[in-house]
This record gives C-alpha cells, structure tokens and sequence, in this order.
C-alpha cells in the first residue's frame, strides 16, 4: 500500500442555482457557466473524484483505492457497505430547493443506496443570510401536505440567520434549505438521493418545472422541531456514527497524528503552504483537497491555512 497523500480534482455541479466562486476564487476548472457543486472527496457514480498527483494520477477515487489496497481507507470505514462519506462545496447564489433526505433503512430499501445525514460548516456568508433548518414547531401530516399544497411551507420553517463559521448538523428526516449568499463545506453519507418539497415554482433548463418528490417527502420527514445544535470542545465540529470532522488553522506550523483506522481528508479553506507526511512534502492552497490513507504518523502543516479535516 502506498501511503503517500495525494490531491484530488473534484466532480462539478453546475444547478441552477449556483455561482462562480468556486472557479473564480476556489480554482475550480470547469468549462461550464458556473460550479453549484464541487464533489471533493467522491466514490459516488454520479459523480467521481479524480487523483490529480502521484503515481496513481488519472484513476477515480474508487479505482484507486482498488489499486491501493482498501485498507488504505482503514478499518473504520471498511465496516461500511460502501466509501462511507461525500464532501462537497457548495456555492449557493441563489436558494437551493426546500428538501429532505432519508434514513440508511428507506434509502436502501427505496433508492438503493445509504440514506443522508450531513453537517455544514458556513464557509462564508452575505450579510443578512439565513438557511432553514427544520420546522419551527410541530405539525401535524395532515397540515404538512396541506402546505406543501397551497405553497406556504416556508410558514413553518424553522428560520436561522447564519455567520461564517457556524455549525449545523442535519440529521436524516430533517427539512431544510440553503438559501442564498451562503458558501458551505457539506460533509455528509455517500448518497445523492434528495427529496425536494419545494422549489419556488423554478423551472430547470428543459423550460419545465423541476421535479418535486412529495410523496416519499411526506413519509421520511420529521414533523417535530430538530434537536438544538451541540457545542463541540476543541477543533471537533460534528462527531457522529458516520463522520467526524475537525477544523484545524496553521498559523507557521501545525503537527497533528494520521489515523491508523482511517483515511484523512483536508478540504483547504483558505491560504496556502505545505504539508510534510513519511518525508514527502506537498504544496497546498485555497481549494485543494487530499486524501491521506490511513496510517499511524505524523503529518505538519506549514503556511498560513485554514483547514477542513474528515474522517470516520
């Protein structure tokens, strides 16, 4: 197994609802208008991360963790079905769709693959930006199809003016909508099944109104408000039983252990600089992602950088 870091170019999105600061100051080379999306770290078929360094450059996230040995992804997240985790930047310049994901068991049984969880961290935000996050009381189902009818679900959504650098972690079965002016680094489970409820009457490229998924909505939603938002100590943003992710800033230098358990990503933020692992050295800047298989080593960031750094 080769247990050298290596960069990873990203899958685009470019929905309709998205914006160019992904090209224009995340370095993200795309020939479409704009990058909604960027998939970093990806095993998803919708969707692959592509190594852009090493001797493995050129293969999908998948081929090369099939060349490299899967016990480059550690034994943590060999307890998985699949790669466990999809992180992406997500550039919302205007309001993604009002949606909710499902749990593991509906997921599997109806889409085939896991279910969604997630968190996001604001990355950056307009000021007087705001996202919806769950209902803002309960309702009974019988009113929440009614609204979703009538287009006044908005009404009952629970409404959080957000700042760079909040946290929120969006359980499955949770309402919620980015709305615009907001950049989030979304780590989330290995799944790209999203019901939208509501979509502000938008139609998509085709001159037609997007589809909408109400009826599995309906039965995978929580209809209660969701559980407050938890304070983690130290660097840890979200720890759960799918993810744990840290945020981590080298001001000159920053050495911190690898897992022997599980691979690392670092999604960098912001700023520019190097990283040391085995004695290998690599530039890093705004934007970039790396894989680090898993091992039990020492890695050191020099530079001035703001950091994203997942594993399970």
């Amino acid at each position: 197994m080769d247990l050298s870091p290596v960069k990873l170019t990203p899958a685009i999105k470019d929905y309709l609802w998205g914006g160019r600061r992904l090209i224009d100051e995340y370095n993200k080379k795309t020939e479409l208008s704009c990058a909604a999306e960027s998939w970093e770290l990806s095993t998803h078929p919708d969707g692959e991360s592509v190594v852009a360094s090493g001797k493995f450059k050129g293969l999908t996230l998948s081929e090369y963790i099939k060349e490299n040995g899967k016990e480059c992804i550690g034994k943590n997240a060999l307890r998985f079905d699949f790669f466990p985790i999809l992180i992406k930047l997500i550039d919302a310049k205007k309001n993604l769709s009002v949606q909710v994901h499902p749990d593991d068991e509906y997921a599997l049984m109806n889409e085939h693959e896991y279910g969604k969880t997630e968190m996001w961290y604001i990355v950056d935000c307009a000021d007087g930006a705001y996202l919806y996050y769950g209902l803002s009381h309960e309702v009974s189902r019988s009113e929440f199809e009614e609204r979703i009818k009538n287009n006044t679900l908005t009404e009952i959504l629970n409404k959080v003016p957000v700042h760079k650098g909040d946290v929120f972690f969006i359980p499955s079965g949770t309402i919620h909508a980015i709305c615009e002016g907001i950049l989030i680094c979304e780590i989330q489970q290995n799944s790209n099944t999203t019901y939208r409820v509501y979509d502000y009457n938008r139609v998509g490229a085709d001159g037609k109104p997007r589809e909408l998924h109400i009826e599995k909505a309906i039965e995978v939603s929580s209809l209660t408000p969701p559980p407050e938002q938890k304070k983690y100590d130290g660097n840890t943003l979200i720890s759960c039983k799918y993810f744990t992710v840290d945020k981590a800033v080298c001001k000159g230098s920053l050495t911190m252990r690898t897992k022997a358990d599980s691979f690392l990503s670092v999604v960098v933020l912001d700023g520019c600089g190097k990283l040391d692992l085995a004695g290998e050295t690599m530039s890093i800047e705004k934007g970039d992602s790396i894989f680090i298989p898993a091992q039990d080593n020492e890695i050191t960031f020099t530079g001035d950088t703001d950091l994203i750094i997942s594993y399970v």
